[in-house]
């Protein structure tokens, strides 16, 4: 081998280096390659394992074609419900922005509503027949080895959560959103009502300035309509009660603002509130308006109106809402207020407002039974009944026991001022009132009731009966009482004042036609009696006080005369301050008796009197000391005897209840109204 040229060996040398320079990149480069392979190696595991369940699902059956046309049929029926169902549930959510306000058009809200309906209905029929059919299918995919394995679980996974959300969701298929739809109805429902509702206009006294007519509907006829319209979609979504609790509670709401208007605060009084007998009275005339108007007016509307919005529905529903509407809006508290006054202390002037209830009862009778008929208003029949019993077993207890607590009054002193005692007045007065034209009637037909109740016949002939005992039990009362008194005077006056008062306030009457003329006479002629005895034996002996005997042309001198004069003007002063004195305290309560009574007096003394004043007065006129002697002129006399008799402001009332039985408790003193009881008028 020859030797190398410089040449070459420099080349040999540049080749040699450019080797070893690639020899070490390429050994860098191997050991990234192999650092990187070394990284890599988790992400290969990782889709060496995933590439089975991607091969599933890109091909998640495997089967061979005759296997995958026998199956196609199956999985065809099952997919066609499905499609079906899920199509609906897409027309569902389309629904949704034409259900949002009903206000707007109620008729196509309700048309959408009808079709949501259906839909729901629907997927209540389809859904679960789908699901099942769907996990049939994966059932046989999974016997029949026509899909993988991972694929097939993962199917039934998705088939068991779609029943569970199905028995979650309680067959609410649409999202809750028919429900939602139903409440926007129901809140239309209540705004119509309430927007078209207004309380009735009225006066604290309704009856006696309105026309007593029947109110007519107090809803326009087209918002009866789509009341009706509501109703109707609402029924078939099983929502009746609701819409009748909306109804009851919006209309009684109205009602009672109208009867707000009354001030019927009065029927809240409880029992020990019921002491005052005018209060009572007052109570009861206003009740008997303000039940007369709200049964003709408030409750009648209310009636026909109940009728008009629930016609469709049957007498049942529109009656059962009527009775909710009448128990809520203040039916219960007027006859509770009835009840009320039964139940208050049985004094005997009580008797006449336990009739004044029963006979404004009994002129809404028929109305009663039209408008509360029903066996929805149950309560109120009930409530009825048990008022018309306490009405009618009350007024009887209190009449048939008259008489026992007029001889109880028989105790009693009579009044010291030898005037009428309130017990005369009292009967005389309420025996007037029951057989006038405005009680007559009632209670003959409560006794008549009460008589059946006990099986016993009733004839109108007990109650003139009764009542002419009780007149000749005042009789014996009087003549008890006026012997009584220890002064003979004062009887004279007290039996004056009391025979006169039964022949004044019972003539002419039906209880004085009862009792005869001839018993009417007798008591005028023992007032004339008792008048001319008093008189005599009083005021009829001061005249001979004043005695001219002695005084004829001044026989015994003109000292002696003067001091006789003296004598016997003292006297006759003495005299009359002692009759004026007791008579003072006495009174003649008839205006009439007393006028003639005191001129009878006056014409017995004051002319007496003037003639001897006239004649011997000056012979002591002219004394130092004539005022002890002169104490009256003529005129003063007069005026003197005129102030005599006068009745003093005081309470009268009826009679105190004595307690022989315990049925009745203390009576309250109050005075009678004099005045008939007002009556309303018929509407």
């Amino acid at each position: 081998m020859g030797s190398l040229g410089g040449d070459d060996l420099i080349i040999n040398i540049t080749n040699f280096m450019s080797m070893k320079n690639s020899l070490k990149l390429n050994l860098q480069k191997s050991k990234t390659l192999g650092l990187a392979l070394q990284q890599s190696e988790p992400r290969l595991e990782q889709i060496n394992q995933r590439l089975p369940r991607l091969e599933s699902a890109v091909r998640p059956i495997g089967a061979q074609p005759d296997a995958l046309d026998t199956v196609s049929g199956h999985i065809n029926k099952a997919v066609v419900p499905a499609a079906a169902v899920l199509k609906v549930f897409d027309a569902i959510h389309g629904l949704e922005k034409s259900l949002s306000d009903p206000k707007s058009d109620l008729s196509g809200y309700l048309k959408v509503l009808g079709n949501l309906r259906g839909a729901v209905k629907f997927l209540s029929d389809n859904c679960g027949m789908a699901v099942e059919w769907l996990g049939d299918i994966v059932e046989y995919l999974e016997d029949y080895n026509v899909a993988d394995k991972r694929y097939i679980s993962s199917l039934k996974n998705a088939i068991m959560r779609l029943k569970d959300l199905q028995h979650e969701e309680k067959g609410c298929f649409d999202g809750g959103l028919l429900a939602v739809s139903l409440d926007r109805l129901e809140g239309e429902f209540r705004r119509l009502l309430t927007e078209n509702s207004v309380p009735l206009p009225m006066s604290s006294s309704p009856l006696k300035d309105e026309q007593a007519c029947i109110s007519p509907s107090p809803l326009p006829v087209p918002v009866i309509k789509k009341l009706q319209d509501i109703i109707g979609s609402l029924i078939v979504n099983n929502r009746l009660e609701r819409c009748k609790s909306i109804y009851v509670d919006v209309r009684s709401s109205i009602v009672r603002a109208s009867l707000r208007a009354l001030n019927l605060e009065y029927l809240e009084i409880s029992v020990s509130e019921f002491n005052d007998v005018n209060s009572i009275q007052g109570y009861i005339t206003k009740w008997s308006e303000h039940l007369e108007f709200a049964v003709k007016h408030l409750f009648e509307a209310e009636y026909k109106l109940c009728n008009d919005v629930f016609e469709k529905l049957g007498l049942d529903v529109w009656r059962d809402c009527f009775a909710n509407i009448a128990a809520q809006a203040g039916m219960l508290a007027f006859l509770q207020f009835g009840k009320t006054v039964t139940e208050s202390k049985k004094d005997p002037i009580k008797l006449l407002k336990l009739l004044d209830i029963f006979a404004a009862l009994n002129r809404l009778r028929l109305d009663f039974n039209r408008l509360f008929g029903g066996a929805a208003c149950a309560e109120i029949q009930n409530l009825t009944r048990d008022l018309i019993k306490s009405l009618i077993e009350g007024a009887s207890e209190i009449f048939w026991e008259l008489l026992l607590q007029v001889e109880l009054q028989r105790q009693s002193p009579p009044p010291p001022d030898g005037s009428v005692p309130r017990l005369v007045s009292f009967i005389t007065e309420y025996s007037n009132r029951l057989l006038g034209n405005d009680y007559k009637p009632i209670l003959n037909q409560v006794l008549a009731i009460e008589r059946s109740w006990k099986r016993e016949k009733f004839h109108e002939r007990l109650i003139h009966d009764e009542l002419l005992n009780l007149i000749r039990a005042v009789e014996l009362n009087l003549d008890t009482w006026s012997k009584a008194y220890n002064d003979a005077h004062l009887s004279f006056v007290f039996l004056m004042n009391n025979h006169w008062h039964l022949y004044k306030h019972l003539n002419a009457t039906t209880i004085g036609a009862l009792l005869g003329d001839q018993w009417l006479r007798g008591h005028q002629e023992e007032t004339e009696y008792y008048s001319t005895i008093f008189l005599k034996e009083s005021w009829g002996k001061l005249p001979s006080h004043l005695s001219r005997e002695g005084l004829i042309l001044f026989s015994g001198g003109r000292a002696t005369a003067r001091d006789l004069v003296k004598k016997r003007l003292k006297a006759f002063n003495e005299a009359f301050d002692n009759i004026y004195q007791k008579n003072s305290k006495w009174v003649i309560l008839d205006k009439d008796l007393r006028e003639k009574t005191l001129q009878v007096i006056i014409q017995t003394i004051v002319p007496v009197y003037r003639s001897y004043m006239q004649n011997y007065g000056p012979l002591v006129e002219q004394d130092l000391n004539a005022g002890k002697y002169v104490k009256f002129t003529a005129q003063s006399l007069e005026k003197t005897i005129s102030s005599l008799f006068l009745p003093k402001p005081v309470r009268h009332g009826s009679f105190k209840v004595r307690q022989r039985s315990r049925k009745f408790s203390n009576g309250v003193e109050e005075q009678l109204s004099a005045s008939p009881t007002p009556t309303i008028a018929s509407a």
